[in-house]
């Protein structure tokens, strides 16, 4: 039985230890929190990384934590609505899916649905030594193990890409912006929409619906060049995104209020993540360590889910063999990773305009997106363009052994 340490218990991390442990290897899943960390954004499952929920059998805990939101509505300064996008947009390919959930929650489900499996927190990896016949490890807590395989699956500041691959500078892109997400008393009803408001300059304030009407997703993003600060000093990042917000209209003021007393702060630049080859030796990465098109390009969670997925059924199906499992696992993704990297056209600039002029103008081209005439023609375009991924049915015996033999014989 192969061993496989996986670096990140969000949601790449225990999705692969799920599927080895069903495809007969023994996952352990280190994580540098003290814990499942809870919150989060809303994450969306669409296309095949429904399917792969679906072959998981996690679908109905996923339902039964769904978040329901109608759609996406820009506000002005004052509150009034300026564009609005429904969640049935373009048959539920728009901003807003069919199904919703928070990231901690589904964070959650597939950490129950690994149980059983080993769970390393509060520890990190410090170095890596591979050689012919495995990696040797060693963790922030001075603990030394030895496995055969290891993952990063622990993000865009993977560590075990920094460790394995090279300095983050070489795969990591900053797109222009940052992005902060803390929870919030919402200052007004939100009735299950997405709200956004936009001010010059590049700055982004957005209300998201929680399960409780009394809290909301608060969401401050905002345009910026490169910034040096400590991602440890949460203190200094607080006061970093304060002093972006300060004088703003809308719900701006009273969010700020919560700024300082929120527990489950986060913020983090707006980057893409290219890796050319995904692997080195017996280490590997997947999910945003590998591949990540950014919060703007969106699909993190379905190139997680699919990447976990493919990278388990393509070891399995070799028994083990990464040398060519892992060739195998890339070559099946590269056009899907490809085709879920690309930005939204006009990127950060439309997104977030840096002028009053451009806030208007592309409330004005939203507004002519969502009309019957357009939408129904961004909806046949959207459609033609499936999921660039053909999602096998690997075995739970050790992958495929029909395949395997065939790939013997060739």
């Amino acid at each position: 039985m192969k061993s496989v340490l996986i670096s990140g218990g969000g949601i790449a991390g225990p999705a692969l230890a799920f599927w080895l442990r069903r495809f007969g290897f023994a996952p352990t899943v280190v994580e540098i929190a003290p814990g499942p960390r809870p919150g989060g954004q809303t994450v969306d499952l669409r296309g095949v990384s429904r399917i792969v929920a679906e072959r998981m059998g996690v679908m109905a805990a996923v339902a039964e934590r769904k978040m329901h939101e109608r759609g996406l509505e820009y506000v002005r300064a004052d509150g009034t609505r300026s564009a609005v996008m429904h969640a049935e947009l373009l048959d539920g390919a728009g901003p807003v899916a069919e199904i919703e959930i928070l990231r901690g929650d589904l964070a959650a489900i597939l950490t129950e649905a690994t149980a059983g499996v080993e769970y390393v927190y509060g520890d990190s990896i410090t170095e890596l030594r591979q050689d012919a016949t495995g990696v040797d490890v060693t963790f922030a807590s001075g603990i030394g193990r030895r496995f055969d395989l290891v993952v990063g699956a622990d993000g865009v500041h993977s560590r075990v890409r920094r460790l394995a691959f090279g300095a983050e500078e070489e795969f990591v892109q900053h797109l222009g912006g940052y992005t902060s997400y803390f929870t919030v008393e919402t200052p007004e009803p939100l009735d299950h929409w997405f709200k956004v408001y936009t001010a010059p300059r590049g700055r982004w304030v957005g209300l998201r619906p929680d399960h409780d009407p009394q809290y909301a997703k608060a969401l401050l993003s905002f345009r910026s060049p490169v910034i040096s600060y400590d991602r440890r000093d949460l203190a200094a990042q607080k006061r970093l995104v304060r002093e972006q917000y300060v004088g703003l209209g809308w719900h701006t003021s009273k969010i700020l209020e919560q700024l300082d007393t929120a527990d489950d702060f986060y913020l983090d630049s707006t980057s893409r993540v290219v890796v050319p080859e995904w692997s080195r030796g017996r280490i590997t990465l997947v999910g945003d360590a590998g591949y990540c098109g950014s919060p703007m390009a969106g699909h993190g969670t379905a190139l997680s889910l699919v990447g976990a997925y493919v990278l388990a059924g393509e070891l399995a199906a070799v028994d083990g063999d990464h040398a060519r499992a892992f060739p195998a696992y890339q070559a099946r993704m590269q056009a899907y990773v490809d085709q879920r990297m690309e930005l939204p056209p006009g990127g950060i600039k439309m997104a977030m305009p840096m002028s009053s002029f451009g806030i208007r103008y592309r409330d004005l081209v939203l507004r002519m997106m969502t009309s019957k005439l357009m939408a129904g023609a961004l909806t046949k375009m959207t459609i033609a363009k499936p999921d660039a991924i053909e999602l096998p049915e690997y075995s739970v015996e050790r992958g495929d052994p029909l395949r395997v033999a065939t790939e013997q014989a060739e």
